[in-house]
């Protein structure tokens, strides 16, 4: 696969793609990119149906004077591909972006998700995300809401903000009620557009799935739980780890 920045054609045939209602897939193997890819740059710049290929361009040349015009971003952890890094936390944005949050926001989530400290500060948040205070402390306050991050302060009146280990735990459990709670509608129609039709056979098969699919996840849900306060055991010593370019 191509490998570099898209280029200003590229973006066209992306935007023509889209037009054409193509999957991302499409678009990415007759560009002959990786999905990932073509999902970011629609994502960053409208979402599919907003995107425009001469703004796409744009922007993604004010992106680049600006990279050149700022001090590189401080280095991530020892040992790591900063490049790398940052493509991921691009991707991760991107996915919890489609998942409905803001894009500051999933911005935020997903540098304190990453970051190789148990919590950052504000001003340390800025700097990583090259972004004002002001647009920090939006998104700060709408995760706070959610509940997806957590606000302790030090000593010096200084804040600092962690994900909480229970984000996902909770994101599940909400997602499965909101399941059965599609169950609870269904059936509530059987009776109202009288058994025995075709309709009501519908609804019911519906309220089923819902049921059976909503009471798994919240069993396996309660089960793993304990996963995310867990830590990963070390590979024993000698033990080859996970071969990285394998799936």
């Amino acid at each position: 696969m191509r490998g570099g920045r898209l280029t200003q054609p590229e973006r066209q045939q992306i935007a023509a793609g889209l037009a054409d209602g193509l999957a991302y897939a499409e678009i990415a193997r007759r560009l002959e990119r990786p999905t990932s890819t073509v999902t970011r740059e629609v994502m960053r710049n409208g979402g599919p149906t907003a995107y425009r290929a001469d703004l796409a361009q744009r922007a993604a040349e004010r992106r680049a004077r600006r990279r050149r015009s700022t001090p590189p971003r401080e280095r991530q952890g020892p040992g790591r591909d900063d490049e790398a890094v940052r493509e991921y936390e691009e991707a991760f944005t991107t996915l919890l972006m489609r998942q409905g949050l803001p894009k500051m926001a999933a911005r935020v989530l997903a540098c304190l998700f990453i970051a190789d400290t148990v919590s950052l500060t504000a001003p340390e948040l800025v700097r990583r995300l090259q972004v004002s205070p002001a647009s920090v402390s939006k998104a700060i306050g709408f995760l706070e809401e959610q509940g997806l991050v957590r606000r302790e302060r030090e000593e010096g009146r200084r804040e600092r903000y962690s994900v909480d280990d229970d984000v996902w735990y909770r994101s599940t459990v909400a997602g499965a009620r909101g399941t059965a709670q599609i169950a609870e509608i269904a059936r509530q129609g059987v009776d109202i557009v009288g058994r025995g039709t075709l309709t009501a056979a519908r609804l019911e098969n519906v309220a089923r799935f819902s049921e059976f699919v909503s009471e798994s996840i919240l069993r396996a849900a309660e089960q793993a739980r304990e996963v995310l306060h867990s830590r990963p055991e070390a590979a024993p010593e000698g033990t080859a780890g996970p071969d990285p370019d394998r799936g």
